[in-house]
Protein backbone atom coordinates (compact mmCIF):
# COMPACT_ATOMS: atom_id res chain seq x y z
CA UNK A 1 0.00 0.00 0.00
CA UNK A 2 2.87 2.19 0.14
CA UNK A 3 5.43 3.84 -2.24
CA UNK A 4 7.95 3.73 -0.13
CA UNK A 5 9.01 0.58 1.85
CA UNK A 6 9.07 1.73 6.00
CA UNK A 7 10.95 -0.53 8.09
CA UNK A 8 8.88 -1.48 10.49
CA UNK A 9 11.02 -1.21 13.31
CA UNK A 10 12.68 2.50 12.64
CA UNK A 11 9.58 4.69 13.94
CA UNK A 12 9.39 2.82 17.26
CA UNK A 13 12.98 3.14 17.74
CA UNK A 14 12.68 7.08 16.65
CA UNK A 15 10.45 7.45 19.38
CA UNK A 16 11.93 5.21 21.76
CA UNK A 17 15.39 7.88 21.45
CA UNK A 18 13.51 10.56 21.38
CA UNK A 19 11.04 9.78 24.37
CA UNK A 20 14.20 8.31 25.96
CA UNK A 21 15.89 12.07 25.60
CA UNK A 22 12.96 13.45 27.36
CA UNK A 23 12.47 15.38 23.64
CA UNK A 24 9.57 17.68 25.26
CA UNK A 25 7.26 17.55 21.50
CA UNK A 26 7.50 13.51 21.71
CA UNK A 27 6.53 13.46 25.32
CA UNK A 28 3.63 15.66 24.69
CA UNK A 29 2.18 13.59 21.60
CA UNK A 30 2.43 10.45 23.57
CA UNK A 31 0.65 11.93 26.30
CA UNK A 32 -1.91 13.36 23.77
CA UNK A 33 -2.18 9.93 22.01
CA UNK A 34 -3.01 8.67 25.34
CA UNK A 35 -5.92 11.00 26.46
CA UNK A 36 -7.37 10.19 23.17
CA UNK A 37 -7.17 6.72 23.83
CA UNK A 38 -9.39 7.07 27.33
CA UNK A 39 -11.52 9.62 25.52
CA UNK A 40 -12.04 6.82 22.79
CA UNK A 41 -12.78 3.94 25.64
CA UNK A 42 -15.57 6.64 27.07
CA UNK A 43 -17.24 7.53 23.95
CA UNK A 44 -17.59 3.97 22.98
CA UNK A 45 -18.66 2.67 26.12
CA UNK A 46 -21.48 5.32 26.11
CA UNK A 47 -22.57 3.88 22.59
CA UNK A 48 -21.57 7.53 20.78
CA UNK A 49 -19.36 5.48 17.89
CA UNK A 50 -19.36 9.34 15.60
CA UNK A 51 -17.14 11.03 18.25
CA UNK A 52 -14.51 7.75 17.61
CA UNK A 53 -14.84 8.21 14.15
CA UNK A 54 -13.26 12.46 14.99
CA UNK A 55 -10.87 10.77 18.06
CA UNK A 56 -9.16 8.26 14.83
CA UNK A 57 -8.89 11.54 12.61
CA UNK A 58 -7.24 13.36 15.59
CA UNK A 59 -5.14 10.93 16.47
CA UNK A 60 -4.00 10.00 13.11
CA UNK A 61 -2.99 14.08 12.83
CA UNK A 62 -1.33 13.96 16.12
CA UNK A 63 0.23 10.36 15.73
CA UNK A 64 2.21 11.81 11.75
CA UNK A 65 3.66 14.84 13.77
CA UNK A 66 5.94 12.29 15.59
CA UNK A 67 8.24 11.27 12.67
CA UNK A 68 8.37 12.30 8.29
CA UNK A 69 8.48 8.45 7.97
CA UNK A 70 5.32 7.53 9.75
CA UNK A 71 3.11 8.00 6.40
CA UNK A 72 3.89 8.49 2.72
CA UNK A 73 1.96 10.10 -0.03
CA UNK A 74 0.00 6.87 -1.17
CA UNK A 75 -1.33 6.82 2.60
CA UNK A 76 -2.05 10.26 2.68
CA UNK A 77 -3.75 10.38 -0.73
CA UNK A 78 -5.77 7.51 0.37
CA UNK A 79 -6.60 9.16 4.06
CA UNK A 80 -7.75 12.30 1.97
CA UNK A 81 -9.72 10.42 -0.39
CA UNK A 82 -11.79 8.33 2.44
CA UNK A 83 -12.35 11.54 3.95
CA UNK A 84 -13.41 13.65 0.65
CA UNK A 85 -16.03 10.31 0.70
CA UNK A 86 -17.67 10.57 3.99
CA UNK A 87 -15.05 8.71 6.66
CA UNK A 88 -14.80 11.04 9.04
CA UNK A 89 -11.22 9.75 10.95
CA UNK A 90 -8.81 6.65 10.40
CA UNK A 91 -6.78 4.91 10.80
CA UNK A 92 -2.88 3.35 9.48
CA UNK A 93 -2.84 -0.32 11.26
CA UNK A 94 0.66 -2.20 10.94
CA UNK A 95 3.82 -1.05 9.93
CA UNK A 96 6.79 -1.17 7.77
CA UNK A 97 5.34 -0.98 3.76
CA UNK A 98 2.15 -3.19 4.73
CA UNK A 99 -0.50 -3.03 6.96
CA UNK A 100 -4.47 -2.00 6.50
CA UNK A 101 -6.15 1.29 6.48
CA UNK A 102 -8.90 1.70 8.49
CA UNK A 103 -11.75 4.06 8.35
CA UNK A 104 -14.72 4.64 10.14
CA UNK A 105 -17.80 6.45 8.59
CA UNK A 106 -22.10 6.24 9.52
CA UNK A 107 -23.49 3.63 7.05
CA UNK A 108 -24.64 5.85 4.61
CA UNK A 109 -21.26 6.80 3.38
CA UNK A 110 -20.01 3.04 3.47
CA UNK A 111 -20.47 2.56 -0.50
CA UNK A 112 -18.87 5.68 -1.38
CA UNK A 113 -15.91 5.22 1.29
CA UNK A 114 -15.43 1.95 -0.49
CA UNK A 115 -16.00 2.92 -4.13
CA UNK A 116 -13.48 5.69 -3.57
CA UNK A 117 -10.71 3.07 -2.46
CA UNK A 118 -11.65 0.49 -5.35
CA UNK A 119 -11.16 3.24 -7.62
CA UNK A 120 -7.84 4.12 -6.21
CA UNK A 121 -6.98 -0.25 -6.73
CA UNK A 122 -6.98 -0.63 -3.13
CA UNK A 123 -8.52 -3.49 -1.68
CA UNK A 124 -11.49 -3.22 0.64
CA UNK A 125 -11.65 -6.18 3.42
CA UNK A 126 -14.62 -6.39 6.19
CA UNK A 127 -13.56 -6.53 9.44
CA UNK A 128 -14.54 -6.97 12.97
CA UNK A 129 -13.35 -6.46 16.54
CA UNK A 130 -11.63 -9.39 18.54
CA UNK A 131 -9.26 -10.53 21.23
CA UNK A 132 -6.73 -11.82 18.85
CA UNK A 133 -5.07 -8.96 16.31
CA UNK A 134 -5.69 -7.67 13.39
CA UNK A 135 -5.73 -10.88 10.49
CA UNK A 136 -6.24 -11.38 7.14
CA UNK A 137 -8.36 -14.65 5.91
CA UNK A 138 -8.17 -15.26 2.50
CA UNK A 139 -10.58 -17.60 0.15
CA UNK A 140 -8.66 -17.73 -3.52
Amino acid sequence: MCDAIRSASEIPTEQNTRSEQDDPAMINNLHRIKDIGLETRKYLENGKPDAFGELLHTHWEIKKKRSKNMSDTLIDEAYELGRKNGASGGKLIGAGGGGFLMFYCENSHKHNVIKAMLRQGLRWERFRFDFDGAKILVNE
